[in-house]
Parts: C-alpha cells; structure tokens; sequence
C-alpha cells in the first residue's frame, strides 16, 4: 500500500481584511485524488483550515471529506498554511505549489474551528 502523499496544493487567497474567510484551496494526493473547497480561515487561535463541507436541510455543516486522524489533518494544514503564506508573500492570486519543489504561478483563476 503506498503512503499518502500531498502532491500538489493550489491556494486562492482573498485580499478582505475584514472577512475570516482568507483563502480557498486545493490539494491533489498521490498525483490521483483530489480534493476541492477546503477554506483557510482565521480563527481566535489563529488560521486553520476547514474541510469541505456542505449545507444540510437543518441549516448546519457536514463536511464532505475530512481526514481520520490527527497527524493527517496536521499534514494537510501544514502544507495548505505554507502555501497560503508563500502566496501572500508573492503578491499572486493563485499559487501552485507541486511536490517537486516545482512552483507555477497562475495569474488567475464553515466558519468553525475543527474537531481534534
């Protein structure tokens, strides 16, 4: 069984100071599966990340996809926190960040904290 790896991470930020929502992202794992919607928020620790998640007729979020465990999750904001950060240092709209340690710029293209 291979391991699970992060193969690629592309950020969207927004430039709203005044908004929690900081940035949408995507992350590929394995060059095989990806995952779409997950939201850099900014909380009262800090930012976080948030999995996708989708409205339910009680008008609560039930995220669509999340990891199992911990250190999956660490793995996961870890990397999507990275290249949020490296994108608001390169002024850009988008950033694709690839395992390779490849990066290519694109010029275009639930706001509570997770359960440990």
């Amino acid at each position: 069984m291979a391991a699970l790896e992060i193969t690629e991470v592309r950020v969207r930020p927004f430039n709203r100071d005044d908004d929690k929502l900081k940035a949408f992202a995507t992350i590929t794992f394995n060059n095989c599966f990806v995952v779409s919607d997950l939201k850099v928020i900014k909380g009262q620790k800090g930012l976080f990340v948030a999995m996708p998640s989708k409205k339910r007729k009680d008008g609560k979020f039930k995220d669509v996809a999340h990891p199992l465990n911990n250190e999956t999750r660490r793995m996961i904001e870890e990397k999507i926190l990275s290249a949020y950060e490296k994108a608001l240092e390169e002024d850009s709209e988008v950033v694709t960040e690839k395992e390779s340690g490849a990066e290519e710029m694109l010029g275009t293209s639930s706001d509570i904290e997770p359960e440990l």
